[in-house]
């Protein structure tokens, strides 16, 4: 079977989250055995419980407040301590807290950046010993279209995921020699509950900026998550693959 994932250990941040949810079903699926994450024990829970019934296989749940360091930094060993390996991570958690430059507090912008920003750099340093130590590992990390493109009203957002691209770059440079790769993928508008919240008329107004005319789906995001996670993506590493219906074409 292409892009198996049989035998693999995976962790999930923002699991139960609309992409997080669909990428958590795709790597299920595929074989791996997850290490599902958020900070809502109870929507997890039930999570797991929907996950292991539709697909099968013997998940956990993690919880973890991904502002709180001391938790961050707890998450990767207790994953390992639960699952035996860790051979993926996909940092997918994120927050948004949307305002023009001039209105933004200085929370605003701490919250974001330290959720979407210092959280990841804090897994990724994690799991880079283990994976080097087993000799392999995939790390995937959910960025943006606006990190590439910026987008009024979200400096903190955008700046958070426009680093999460550099520091994949330059962590895919130190780990390439230990056969570990290190990626993103960058979703333009998927449907999820945020986006169902709009009216027709906003919903129009996003169609007509993307070439499909339509958003993705969780289930495309997570699909271009589970091929950067497999074997057949051993010699694709620094990279970010665009997942946004032609909205914005990247060189």
């Amino acid at each position: 079977m292409m892009f198996s994932l049989e035998g693999k250990t995976a962790l999930v941040t923002g699991a139960s989250g609309g992409i997080g949810s669909s990428i958590a079903y795709a790597l299920a699926k595929q074989g791996a055995r997850l290490a599902l994450s958020g900070s809502n024990g109870d929507k997890l829970r039930a999570f797991r419980e929907q996950l292991i019934a539709d697909v099968g296989g013997d998940h956990v749940e993690i919880t973890c407040d991904l502002s709180n360091a001391e938790q961050v930094e707890e998450l990767i060993p207790a994953t390992i301590e639960t699952l035996g390996t860790m051979d993926i991570l996909v940092n997918n958690a994120g927050i948004t807290r949307d305002n023009l430059a001039m209105r933004m507090k200085d929370e605003e912008w701490d919250q974001v950046i330290r959720i979407n920003l210092e959280a990841s750099f804090r897994l990724m340093r994690a799991a880079a010993r283990p994976m080097m130590k087993a000799r392999g590992g995939r790390i995937v990390s959910i960025t943006s279209v606006v990190g590439h493109t910026g987008n009024p009203g979200q400096m903190n957002y955008v700046a958070a995921k426009a680093g999460l691209t550099g520091m994949t770059k330059s962590l895919a440079q130190e780990l390439a020699s230990r056969n570990i790769t290190v990626n993103c993928v960058a979703p333009g508008f998927i449907r999820t509950a945020m986006t169902d919240a709009l009216d027709d008329k906003q919903k129009d107004a996003i169609n007509g900026r993307i070439p499909m005319a339509r958003m993705g789906e969780g289930e495309e995001v997570a699909a271009a998550v589970t091929y950067l996670a497999s074997d057949e993506a051993a010699y694709v590493t620094g990279q970010t693959l665009h997942v946004n219906g032609g909205m914005a074409m990247m060189g």
